[in-house]
């Protein structure tokens, strides 16, 4: 066991091994084509319970401010919170190694099925899918707002007026993120701090 490990993730469960890291991570990542972020919630939290609900909200808060794909950075710092390096590397090559092979051979495949329509439909399909995860996730991530330091009125003003700047009425993500982003960092902060 890592004695760097805080003393409430030292004392539930934890990946085994590198071994162990290795397949769960691939296993997210074949599972998540269109978008992993459920699939990992659902694997991480629900079924291994190596992350707590909460845990999870910051450490994909913190995966999203980073530079680089959300859940890459996400199993860069669980890998790494586990293992060290070596489970930063682990978990990155787990999430990368196996799904850019499959990726490779679909992009065979699809050059020489892209005209099919079935394919077509599958692929309109497979984003509906998609969609309707993210939706469900974010009803079952709406659970920690309860313990988020900024009121539950302001993080839903915050999120309706980003959905209307960026989709309705289309100003640069950059523009809302400074803004939104900023309003929502003071209002944590005097959370916190009150």
């Amino acid at each position: 066991m890592n004695p760097t490990l805080p003393a409430p993730l030292a004392a539930r469960h934890r990946p085994a091994s590198l071994r162990a890291l290795f397949i769960a991570f691939t296993w997210l990542a074949l599972q998540g084509f269109g978008g992993v972020l459920a699939v990992v919630q659902r694997e991480l939290v629900e079924r291994k319970e190596w992350l707590t609900q909460e845990e999870f909200v910051e450490d994909w808060a913190v995966a999203q401010v980073l530079p680089g794909p959300n859940v890459v950075n996400l199993a860069l710092m669980f890998g790494g919170r586990m293992f060290g390096l070596a489970g930063a590397l682990t978990a990155l090559a787990g999430l990368l190694a196996v799904p850019l092979v499959v990726v490779v051979l679909l992009a065979v495949l699809h050059a020489h099925f892209a005209a099919s329509p079935a394919v077509e439909g599958a692929l309109r399909g497979m984003g509906a899918v998609s969609a309707g995860l993210i939706g469900a996730l974010g009803l079952k991530l709406a659970g920690a707002l309860a313990t988020n330091p900024v009121p539950l009125a302001w993080s839903i003003a915050i999120g309706i007026a980003g959905f209307v700047l960026i989709a309705l009425l289309q100003v640069p993500l950059l523009y809302v993120m400074l803004v939104l982003g900023g309003l929502g960092c003071v209002l944590a902060w005097r959370g916190l701090a009150a």
